[in-house]
């Protein structure tokens, strides 16, 4: 899964409305990404506050909109292979 992928479900996974395998496959990005990692715990921090029925954290905001704003310029590649510092195998 890639981070766009995620993005669009990343809110369903939190509230525990995706089916197994994409939980698992969520699960397992997240474990990998850091960027993806640290805008769940964004996610988390903003349900929690309403939650509490506070105002959120007004960083965690705006890191939020921040990433969006991110996933709207980077042009899909299909896969991660950069973002996580690896290259794809050439060859036969």
């Amino acid at each position: 899964m890639n981070c766009l992928q995620v993005a669009r479900v990343l809110q369903s996974y939190l509230d525990g409305e995706t089916d197994e395998v994409t939980a698992r496959r969520v699960s397992a990005h997240l474990e990998d990404c850091r960027r993806c990692g640290l805008e769940t715990s964004v996610y988390q921090e903003i349900h929690n506050a309403l939650a509490r029925r506070t105002e959120p954290d007004s960083q965690a905001v705006e890191r939020l909109q921040a990433f969006g704003a991110s996933l709207l310029s980077d042009p899909p590649t299909g896969d991660d292979d950069a973002e996580h510092g690896t290259t794809p195998a050439t060859g036969p």
